[in-house]
C-alpha cells in the first residue's frame, strides 16, 4: 500500500508529467527554428554585403561611374526604402511607424533637423570616403583596413565617451595595429588617396555609431533612423552633385574619367543600391537573434570572407607579407572579441561606471 502510494505520489496529479516530452519537443523545434532562421540571415547578410563590395567596384572601376553618383543612388534607394516601410503601411490602412516629430510634440524642430544634418554629414561622409578608397585601392586593402576598425572604436570611445577598457582588450588590439601596418607596406595597390579614404571612413563611421546609439536611446528606432538619416545625407549630397561640373570645368582628363549616365550604368545602380539597403536589412535580422560579441565575430568571419574572395575573383596580386599582415589583423580582431567578452573592464570602487559602452556595438552592420 505504502509503496504503492510512492507510485503514485511519482506522477504529478494534474498529469504534467505527460506533456514533458511534448514541451521539450517544443522547445527542441524552437532552438532548431532559430538556428535554421539565424542561419539564413546570416547568408543573406553575407551575400548581401558581398554583392554590394564587388557591385560598389564594378561600378567604380569597371563603368567607370562617378562616385557621386554611386552614393547618390545608394542613399536615394535606400531613403525610398525607408519611406515604403515607415509610411506604407498608412497607406492600406494599417499602423504607421512613430516618427520622432510625432512622438516628441514638445522636441522643438531646431533640434531635430541638427540632429538630422550632423548624422547626414557624417553618413554621406562614411559612404563616400569607402566609394573613394575602392577606386583607389584593391577590395582586398580596403576590407582590411576596415577591419581594423575596433581599435577606432575603442580609441573614439575613451574620446568621446570617457569609456576606460581593460588592459587585455588594450593588447588585443596591438596585432591589429601591426597587422594593419605590415598590410599596408607591403600592398601592392597602396595609394595614399586609397589608404587615408578607408581610415577616414573607419573613424567617421566609428564617431556616427555613438551618435546613433545616443539617437536610438531616445525617441528614434532602427527603421525611422534609417529613412531621416538617409533623406539627410541626400540633402547634404545633393548640392556637391550639382556644383561638381563647375569644381572640374576645363579639367578635360578628370571630366572624361566619369561616364555618363545609360542603361547599362543605371541598371547596375538600381541593382546595387537594393543591395546595399538589404545588407542593412539583414544586419539588422542578425542583430535581434544572437548577442553583440557573437555578431561581432560573424561581422569579422564576413570580412575576411570577403578579402579572400575579391583575392580570387579580381585576381589582385598579393604578396605574403602583405597576406600575413590581413591574416594578423582578423587574428586580433577575434582577441579584441574574446577580451571584450571575458575580460571587461572593471573600474576602481571608487571610479563610477560608464553609462555607455559603444565598444560592445560597433561595426557591427557594414
Amino acid at each position: 500500500m505504502a509503496d504503492r502510494s510512492r507510485r503514485g505520489g511519482a506522477a504529478p496529479a494534474d498529469g504534467s508529467g505527460a506533456n514533458q516530452p511534448e514541451r521539450e519537443s517544443s522547445s527542441e523545434a524552437t532552438r532548431m527554428s532559430l538556428g535554421a532562421r539565424t542561419a539564413l540571415f546570416m547568408s543573406l547578410w553575407y551575400a548581401c554585403s558581398g554583392a554590394t563590395l564587388f557591385g560598389n567596384k564594378h561600378i567604380l572601376s569597371t563603368l567607370k561611374a562617378d562616385p557621386n553618383v554611386l552614393a547618390m543612388s545608394q542613399m536615394l534607394i535606400t531613403a525610398l526604402f525607408g519611406a515604403v516601410k515607415m509610411y506604407g503601411p498608412s497607406c492600406v490602412g494599417g499602423k504607421p511607424h512613430s516618427s520622432p516629430l510625432s512622438t516628441q510634440e514638445s522636441r522643438p524642430l531646431r533640434n531635430f533637423l541638427v540632429d538630422m544634418l550632423i548624422v547626414g554629414v557624417m553618413r554621406f561622409a562614411t559612404v563616400m570616403a569607402g566609394l573613394i578608397s575602392l577606386k583607389y585601392v584593391a577590395v582586398s586593402f580596403t576590407e582590411t583596413v576596415k577591419s581594423s576598425a575596433p581599435f577606432f572604436t575603442v580609441l573614439f570611445a575613451r574620446i568621446l565617451l570617457k569609456e576606460h577598457t581593460s588592459l587585455a582588450v588594450n593588447l588585443s588590439l596591438l596585432p591589429v595595429v601591426a597587422g594593419l601596418a605590415l598590410c599596408s607596406a607591403n600592398e601592392l595597390s597602396f595609394t595614399p588617396i586609397g589608404f587615408f579614404a578607408a581610415v577616414f571612413n573607419n573613424c567617421i563611421d566609428c564617431v556616427q555609431n555613438v551618435f546613433s546609439k545616443k539617437l536610438l536611446s531616445t525617441h528614434y528606432n532602427y527603421i525611422n533612423l534609417q529613412f531621416y538619416t538617409s533623406a539627410a545625407a541626400l540633402v547634404v549630397q545633393l548640392p556637391i552633385l550639382l556644383l561638381r561640373p563647375v569644381f572640374i570645368y576645363g579639367q578635360r582628363e578628370e571630366a572624361e574619367e566619369s561616364t555618363g549616365l545609360n542603361r547599362e550604368l543605371l541598371f547596375y545602380l538600381i541593382l546595387n543600391g537594393a543591395f546595399f539597403h538589404l545588407q542593412s536589412v539583414m544586419a539588422y535580422g542578425v542583430m535581434g537573434l544572437i548577442s553583440p560579441v557573437s555578431q561581432s565575430v560573424a561581422n569579422t568571419l564576413k570580412r575576411a570572407l570577403l578579402i579572400w574572395l575579391s583575392v580570387l575573383y579580381f585576381g589582385n596580386p598579393v604578396t605574403w607579407a602583405s597576406a600575413c599582415g590581413t591574416s594578423i589583423v582578423i587574428g586580433g580582431v577575434f582577441a579584441y572579441n574574446h577580451a571584450r567578452r571575458y575580460y571587461p573592464y572593471r573600474p576602481p570602487p571608487d571610479l563610477p561606471i560608464s553609462s555607455c559602452n559603444c565598444a560592445s556595438s560597433s561595426s557591427n552592420r557594414a
